[in-house]
């Protein structure tokens, strides 16, 4: 008996075959890969063309839509694989996704601000410590800074770093690392 593929595990083998400039063919009750001209194409049955990959670049680039129903899945596959989002949405509405060098202990987030908040409850007492905790990670200017405190007011998210203070809505898009658990820092 075969089991159909869940849309996250087609979308991972979407990203694993193209990173590898290999064609795909994938298909599950939503979802469906296929190689056109040199590019892997992601088709929701509903919404057409949702995320590309040139296979003729010499670094993979990801394009995925912006408002795609299936938009967590594809940024989840796209961050465990080491790709962030660059920037706003095309005038196509597709985020550009490009690799970025992760740091060996952590794991790459691109979410709301909302769930950096959550996770920050987990991390917070390290934050009262002596020294500079590294648990957590946040991106500003292609570097990574240490995440001294977060905080709420008025529905803004304050985020302060050893170098700023960042500010962000509940919906805006955030790039951060958080420390994988077991391994030291």
């Amino acid at each position: 008996m075969k089991v159909m593929l869940s849309n996250l595990d087609l979308v991972r083998d979407f990203v694993k075959n193209s990173r590898q400039k290999q064609e795909v063919l994938l298909a599950n009750a939503c979802l469906s890969g296929q190689t056109v001209c040199r590019s892997n194409q992601l088709t929701a049955k509903t919404e057409g063309v949702i995320m590309t990959a040139s296979l003729s670049d010499a670094f993979t680039i990801f394009s995925a839509k912006a408002n795609s129903s299936h938009w967590e899945v594809l940024n989840q596959a796209l961050a465990e694989n080491g790709y962030i989002l660059t920037g706003e949405p095309d005038k196509r509405g597709f985020y550009l996704y490009k690799p970025c060098e992760v740091p060996e202990g952590y794991q790459l987030h691109c979410t709301k601000s909302v769930i950096l908040w959550r996770a920050w409850w987990k991390y917070r007492k390290y934050a009262a410590t002596p020294g500079i905790s590294l648990k957590l990670l946040i991106r500003m200017r292609h570097t990574w800074y240490p995440v001294r405190d977060l905080g709420i007011s008025d529905g803004v998210l304050y985020v302060k770093t050893l170098a700023h203070e960042l500010t962000f809505t509940p919906e805006d898009l955030v790039i951060w690392l958080s420390k994988v658990e077991g391994k030291s820092v």
